[in-house]
């Protein structure tokens, strides 16, 4: 038997460095060296540390570390933000990739450094069309893409899982078993994977069909068909008599004070113009179809829960007839929260909103054809279709066995993910075929549901208190 290679150093593995995977002239190691690597890797990184889960006695207040992360959000909309975080400590959870990102810092990592989502929880996956008008269902958030750890995807997403079964009202029993089915589903994928070819393992999706043929329980398969329907009528056409009223016989979204809000004529103007800067990012041939669209209104439109505070807009664009219409967002693009842990001050990227949209389309096996980019004044921003067959599995209203198959669903997306960048051989080498990596992060999530149940309750309490504003969810 070969001996496995020998790691001495800090060493980051898998990296948008490699070299083997930037040129044509040169040979990338080969697939059984690279899985050679990373069985070895268990040496200095056991999998069995994986489930350890201690608060460090340095750690930041988490309320501070809410409060921080208001630094540049528009400021009236910062209780509405609070007011949606203590719903519930999986809504706590969806607001902090941050607070998460920081913990899982210190944590050991085998430094296998793949594009990550960065904010890989339940309820970042969801439904959306393809090019082709197909629904398929894929990862559909990466406001925090980078690269970065594969582990702290796969940590934020079992304790996503975690939490949300607790928040259901699920015993513990049944909180394990979900994460263990998601993480199987993730080494299973991720080892199917690291065998095929390079380019093949690029076009591997999931569409409803294949959701519904996966789901072992006839509730998961009846909550697919009632989320593929609601994503099926979430189109534009659709959307202009819920979002527009017809003023001097011209088109104009409504306002919802303080989701949906007018904005002055300078600003409006100002958006309007990125816009055709915009353009410029867009292949030739959509940049072209969009040309034949004419902006009729813009308005400020809070969405999200990380992202309340955050300037997002929703622009309404009319074609040729008052109702051949397409709804732009633009939404607010800044520095991941992965980013200071990879390379500290320096930063990478020139455009966080080209970061996004790159970083979308290497995780997506097919993306929105409307993704760009632009700059309005001092910020960046990404853009893409508001009403596009988006929807999700509503996780509030799943049984347990449901949440096992959903668990399942986005552990096998999030390994087809990783893999469409680098280092699935060395994590499928890591990661192994047994349940080691299963029961740790099991021990793991459920360590760490009750660290974020403890920073929910302290959020809670520091409104009760009057330290932070929160309007009502």
């Amino acid at each position: 038997m070969e001996a496995s290679p020998t790691i001495s150093g800090p060493v980051v593995f898998g990296s948008l460095d490699d070299e083997g995977f930037t040129s044509l002239r040169r040979t990338a190691a080969p697939r059984a060296q690279r899985y050679g690597i990373g069985r070895s890797l268990r040496d200095r990184s056991p999998r069995s540390d994986m489930a350890h889960w201690r608060a460090p006695d340095h750690r930041i207040d988490p309320v501070r570390q809410v409060a921080a992360s208001h630094e540049g959000r528009v400021e009236h909309l910062i209780p509405v933000r609070v007011g949606r975080m203590i719903a519930s400590p999986y809504a706590f959870l969806r607001g902090t990739a941050g607070l998460m990102a920081d913990d899982f810092a210190a944590l050991p990592c085998t430094g296998i450094t793949p594009v990550i989502c960065g904010d890989a929880h339940l309820g970042n996956f969801g439904f959306y069309a393809s090019p082709e008008r197909e629904l398929v269902f894929d990862l559909n958030d990466f406001d925090e893409a980078h690269p970065g750890p594969w582990e702290w995807d796969l940590r934020r997403l079992v304790v996503s899982v975690y939490v949300a079964g607790r928040v259901n009202g699920f015993r513990e029993s049944a909180c394990g078993d979900a994460v263990r089915h998601c993480v199987e589903e993730y080494r299973d994928q991720i080892a199917h994977l690291a065998e095929q070819p390079l380019l093949g393992r690029s076009f591997s999706q999931l569409d409803v069909e294949a959701m519904r043929s996966a789901a072992s329980r006839g509730s998961f398969r009846d909550e697919i068909e009632r989320a593929a329907r609601r994503a099926r009528r979430r189109t534009s056409d659709r959307a202009l008599p819920r979002f527009t009223e017809r003023h001097d016989g011209t088109a104009r979204l409504i306002e919802e004070p303080p989701l949906i809000t007018r904005l002055p004529h300078d600003e409006r103007e100002q958006l309007a113009e990125s816009l055709d800067g915009y353009l410029n990012t867009l292949k030739p041939h959509w940049a072209r179809i969009l040309g034949g669209y004419r902006i009729v209104d813009i308005a400020h439109k809070v969405v999200g829960v990380g992202s309340v505070g955050l300037r997002a807009y929703v622009a309404l664009c009319e074609g040729s007839s008052p109702d051949d219409v397409v709804f732009l967002q633009l939404k607010q693009a800044r520095r991941s929260v992965i980013a200071k842990h990879q390379h500290g001050a320096l930063a990478w990227h020139r455009h966080q909103g080209q970061r996004v949209v790159e970083y979308q389309q290497a995780l997506q096996t097919v993306s929105d054809p409307l993704l760009g980019w632009t700059t309005v004044g001092d910020r960046q921003y990404y853009v893409r279709q508001f009403r596009d067959m988006k929807g999700a599995i509503l996780v509030e209203d799943i049984d347990a066995g449901a949440l096992a198959d959903y668990a399942g669903v986005c552990g096998y997306l999030l390994a087809k993910s990783h893999a469409r960048t680098s280092g699935a051989s060395m994590i499928a080498g890591y990661a192994g075929s047994g349940d080691k990596l299963d029961e740790s992060l099991c021990r793991f999530a459920r360590a760490y549901a009750d660290q974020v149940e403890s920073d929910h309750a302290a959020l809670v309490d520091a409104v009760r208190r009057g330290v932070l504003p929160a309007e009502p969810a």
